[in-house]
């Protein structure tokens, strides 16, 4: 479990695929990686990762077929920056929302606007199918960081989020640009709701 409030970001170091499996190692320093033992999970763009060793800096994770099908852990490169958040600890504050990091998709962005300064707004092409979960001022993970929904357009699949300095400091969305792909998590309570209204609904006949 995670709260969506990322630590910081860092480089891919390590990489082998081989057919619908791929081994991975972060190069994680100072607190990313304090107290990290091989089993704990990490949070690798949003993405729930188990570390499987550990050799100085170097810390390793596997990813299998649907990890790679459904997430951008399949994109990644040598070099690539990615968001990293520890998992929580009982007694830690939640400053964002509940992230599971069991991504619902990928995101595409299709504009970065930083016309206003200190601000910076970022549009997506969400899946359609989550989009019944998306609604404006709502939670949503965005490659991991806990985020609020500024609009949401359902019939264009769009949405949008406002980036302060500090989020574009701490994460990779400073260094994002559009076509970029991210990974996607809807809020879990929000989806709860949604689809229990949905089978209450359908069960007194009502047509959505």
């Amino acid at each position: 479990m995670f709260s969506g409030i990322v630590n910081g970001f860092a480089s891919i170091s390590k990489l082998q695929k081989k057919e619908d499996f791929q081994t991975f190692t972060v190069a994680l320093f100072d607190e990313l990686q304090a107290g990290l033992k091989i089993g704990a999970s990490v949070s690798i763009d949003g993405v729930c990762m188990t570390v499987t060793k550990i050799e100085d800096e170097n810390v390793y994770f596997d990813a299998m077929k649907e990890t790679l099908d459904c997430t951008t852990i399949g994109n990644l490169t040598i070099g690539s920056q990615v968001n990293i958040e520890r998992s929580l600890k009982f007694g830690d504050e939640v400053g964002g929302h509940h992230v599971s990091g069991h991504v619902h998709g990928k995101a595409k962005i299709v504009k970065i606007d930083r016309s206003i300064e200190d601000n910076c707004i970022i549009f997506f092409l969400a899946p359609q199918n989550i989009m019944k979960y998306l609604f404006t001022k709502g939670f949503v993970s965005l490659n991991g960081a806990s985020l609020t929904l500024v609009d949401v357009d359902k019939e264009k699949n769009l949405i949008s989020v406002y980036l302060i300095p500090e989020t574009l400091r701490k994460t990779t969305f400073g260094i994002k640009e559009e076509g970029d792909y991210i990974n996607i998590e809807i809020d879990t309570q929000t989806q709860s709701i949604v689809d229990t209204v949905e089978s209450y609904l359908a069960a007194k006949g009502v047509n959505l």
